[in-house]
């Protein structure tokens, strides 16, 4: 029988191994994935060894280490049972949020709670909470018209917002999408940039064309976009209307100013619901004139039916280096 080890077996003085059985020879290749590669992710990030032998794995480390290993094992191959893949971001999240899932999970009208998890449906993919934070966040989108998200970047506080838009208009929840950021590093010298007005404008939209096209095929973005069932604007332009039964997110909030969060939060019209994204460290508002974010913040934080969710750098789902690079800021700044 051959035996693809990753690591070299553990001596005669490591601790006990957890052995784990897979009938379906050919969903343990996809588990373990291409060269192992996946056995190994999981071995670097939970510090176990991990012996391939036949139709098992055994795992070798520390108590409490081998049965977080084999959770998630477990959980990555039920994936692969149900006709889903296993990506390093799957790997990822069941090794962050495998622990603490719920048993039960509440009902809900759009399908989206199955064994505890969370889904959110989209055209292109099927997008899934990696952290307990985000987790709560997406409930919270689905719960509340207004619903606030609040930490650094890479949390995926704008990108799962987006995710459930399209959620919710495909199934028709909602009748338009209206995405919108301040351009604030533009200001007032917007209208002296080169071209026309959608040009002027792009560049500082372009995280949200990016989070569209993950979800929807481009020439439905663009078809969407024709029919005013997608919107991709500058704050400002929200000025003086009345969104009804529309999703509507405010990306970068904390570049909003007081005045501005005000303007945009009372836009809120029936069958509407609100997302506000912003990170509290990064506000490029000119010295002196406070941040919207803060503002609206302070004022609202009371209120029934508006949530505040936040996140800290353990819930950074881009390079591992990303959380370390917040943590060193947050250190400096807090010493």
């Amino acid at each position: 029988m051959a035996i693809g080890a990753l690591t070299p077996p553990p001596s005669d003085s490591a601790p006990r191994e957890v052995r784990l059985d897979f009938p379906d020879n050919r969903l343990l290749i996809d588990l373990c994935g291409e060269f192992d590669r996946n056995l190994a992710d999981i071995e670097q990030k939970l510090a176990v060894q991990i012996v391939r032998v036949g139709n098992a794995l055994a795992i070798h480390g520390e108590d409490g280490a081998m049965e977080r290993a084999a959770h998630v094992l477990q959980a990555l191959y039920e994936r692969l049972e149900g006709g889903k893949t296993v990506e390093a971001g799957d790997i990822d999240r069941e090794i962050r949020m495998g622990a603490t899932e719920d048993e039960d999970a509440p009902g809900d009208q759009l399908e989206m709670f199955q064994r505890g998890t969370i889904e959110i449906k989209t055209r292109k993919k099927l997008v899934e909470p990696r952290t307990d934070a985000q987790k709560a966040y997406v409930q919270s989108l689905y719960e509340n018209e207004l619903a606030f998200g609040i930490g650094p970047a890479g949390t995926g506080k704008t990108y799962l917002a987006v995710a459930v838009g399209v959620n919710m208009f495909i199934q028709g929840h909602v009748d338009k999408i209206i995405l919108c950021r301040p351009a604030v590093e533009a200001g007032e010298r917007l209208g002296f940039l080169p071209g026309t007005q959608e040009e002027k404008v792009d560049p500082y939209m372009q995280p949200l064309y990016d989070a569209l096209n993950d979800f929807l095929p481009g020439k439905q973005v663009a078809k969407l976009r024709e029919e005013k069932q997608i919107e991709i604007a500058p704050l400002a332009f929200m000025r003086g209307r009345t969104l009804a039964n529309a999703f509507v997110v405010l990306d970068e909030a904390q570049n909003a100013t007081a005045m501005q969060m005000k303007m945009f939060l009372t836009r809120l019209g029936e069958g509407s619901r609100m997302v506000i994204t912003g990170d509290r460290s990064q506000v490029d508002l000119p010295r002196g004139v406070p941040s919207g974010l803060a503002d609206a913040e302070r004022l609202l934080k009371a209120i029934p039916k508006i949530s505040f969710n936040y996140f800290t750098a353990k819930d950074v789902v881009r390079h591992p280096l990303v959380a370390a690079i917040i943590e060193a800021y947050e250190a400096d700044e807090a010493g």
